[in-house]
Parts: structure tokens; sequence; C-alpha cells
């Protein structure tokens, strides 16, 4: 295939980068170009090019990637190689040529889920600290197509289908993109913003450390918004609870978010604040094993 048809939106997800808001066809992020604390660069989805708005740039995939790379031509499809970019292949287009799959045409496929096995799948669970029981009690082992190749990574399920895909390379998902919510028969609610960090309140709870996060009798309903860019369209879900407990990250866009929440009502709580010297949840609960391990260490020493 050219490589003006790969798609931006899941370019841009092998990157690391999600939208903070989607309108229509229109996809806007914090720019990959430049540091900035509103989002304005947008993607049209659509037509597959993009605007920032604060270089006054845009154009389409070859354009975005000569100046994300730094590159030229030349050098940027050598980056979209097999052998430079994380796995993601380039196939120069041949005149007459059809799409082999729906796997090669930018789009993630999910062909086949199962129990997390892989052991570099359970290795990089080790290192973000969720063990292995809760990664399999809400999340599965999933393949799937990109580009016309294979490849595999933690998957977690949303309300529509779609996936939120991690490995220690990739960060994506399959379509539809929605919000997965775990429902307990509870009347109170507890809000992230990504599953990892939904993972590691469960590690919390399973490794009985009450420091942070009380454990409740009866476990609350949990909504994972799986992108930000759908908390406040969750309004009337969340609202339905008597309380909203809200985890969301500590960056910009998370604290916004968070503050425009408890303006709407008494009903939110900010558990934040509680990480604050963490960028969300799952670095706390690194922070936290890492400090344990260096406190134990001590110990052993002066005995």
């Amino acid at each position: 295939m050219r490589a003006n048809e790969i798609n931006m939106v899941d370019y841009l997800a092998t990157l690391g980068y999600e939208p903070s808001k989607i309108r229509n066809n229109d996809y806007w992020y914090l720019s990959p170009l430049r540091n900035e604390n509103e989002p304005s660069f947008k993607v049209n989805r659509k037509m597959n090019v993009w605007y920032d708005h604060g270089l006054g740039k845009g154009g389409d995939f070859i354009e975005f990637g000569k100046l994300y790379h730094k590159c030229s031509v030349k050098e940027l499809l050598v980056k979209l190689s097999d052998k430079n970019n994380n796995g993601i292949s380039f196939h120069p287009h041949v005149a007459g040529e059809k799409k082999k799959s729906s796997g090669d045409d930018g789009k993630i496929m999910v062909t086949e889920s199962r129990i997390i096995s892989d052991p570099s799948l359970r290795q990089y669970l080790h290192e973000r600290n969720i063990p292995l029981a809760v990664a399999n009690r809400f999340c599965s082992e999933a393949d799937f197509e990109l580009y016309n190749k294979k490849h595999t990574a933690i998957g977690f399920k949303n309300e529509a289908g779609g996936y939120e895909l991690r490995n220690s390379y990739f960060k994506g998902s399959s379509s539809p993109k929605d919000v997965t919510l775990i429902k307990n028969a509870a009347e109170n609610l507890h809000v992230f913003e990504g599953f990892f960090d939904f993972l590691s309140f469960q590690s919390l709870q399973l490794s009985g450390k009450n420091l942070l996060l009380p454990l409740p009798k009866i476990q609350g309903n949990f909504l994972i918004l799986n992108s930000i860019s759908f908390f406040e369209r969750s309004r009337e879900l969340m609202e339905k609870h008597n309380a909203i407990h809200l985890y969301l990250d500590r960056d910009t866009s998370g604290i916004k978010n968070t503050r425009l929440a408890l303006s709407w009502s008494e009903k939110y709580h900010d558990e934040s604040i509680k990480y604050s010297k963490s960028k969300d949840l799952n670095e706390y609960l690194i922070a936290s094993r890492e400090e344990e391990i260096k406190q134990s260490r001590n110990l052993s020493r002066r005995l």
C-alpha cells in the first residue's frame, strides 16, 4: 500500500497518542510535533489529513511523518518497514493491487482472544505491577492484524465490542471505540481513564494495601473511559449513581475534566489527589512497589 493510505489515527496510536476529544470525523490531540497544554492538532479521519493550528501547518501522512521523524521521504519509508517500525509493515503500492485483508488497510482487526499465557505479555504485566490473576479476570491475550502483520497484546474489551490493546511496544485500539462498564449492582461508581489504572485499583485491593483505597465489602460499579474524550458524554451514565469517584490522570486534561465534574454535582469525588505525586494510578502502584522493595532491603541490611 502507499504510505499516504496509512490511517493517521491508528498510526498515532502506535506512537502512544490518543485523542483528547472526538467531534464526528475530527480527532483532536495534544500536538505530537510540539509541547502544548490544550489540544490543537486535528486529524480528519475520513480524509486522512491533519492540521496543527499552533504551527499553522497540515497535510497528508507523509508530510506528518517527515516532520515527526525529522527525515526525508526516503528515510520515512525505511522507518515504515518491518525492520524499523515496531512491527508495522509498509508495502509499496503496485498499480491494480487489491487489498488482501481488512488488516492491511490501516484498521486493527482482532482475530482471536484467549487466557493470557504469552511470556512477553506476562513480563509486561509484571513490569507494570499487575498480577496475572487480576489481568486474566478482566483482560485476554488478543491476536490482531495491522497492515497485514500479526501482533499479540493484552486486550481489554469495550461495550461496543472493540478492544484496547497494549504490549511493551504498542498502544492502540480496534474499532469501534467505546467505554467499558463493569456492573456490580452498586450505587457508587469508580471512573478511570485507562484500563491499566483500573487494573491497578484491583491490584491494590488484592494486595490488601488500604493506604489509598479503602476496600469496600462489595465492589462498586466501574467505568473505564478508554479515552478522556468519552468523559463528558458519559455524564448521564455516571450520574445514575449516588457517588462517583474519579481516578483520572494527573495531567492537564485529567485535572481539567475532574474540576469540570466537581462543578456539575456534589456526587463527584476527586480521588486523584491521593496519588498527586504520580501521573496516574498505575505509576503510583509501580512507585509503591519500588518503595516496598527499598524498605525491605534496608531492613535486611540492619538485620
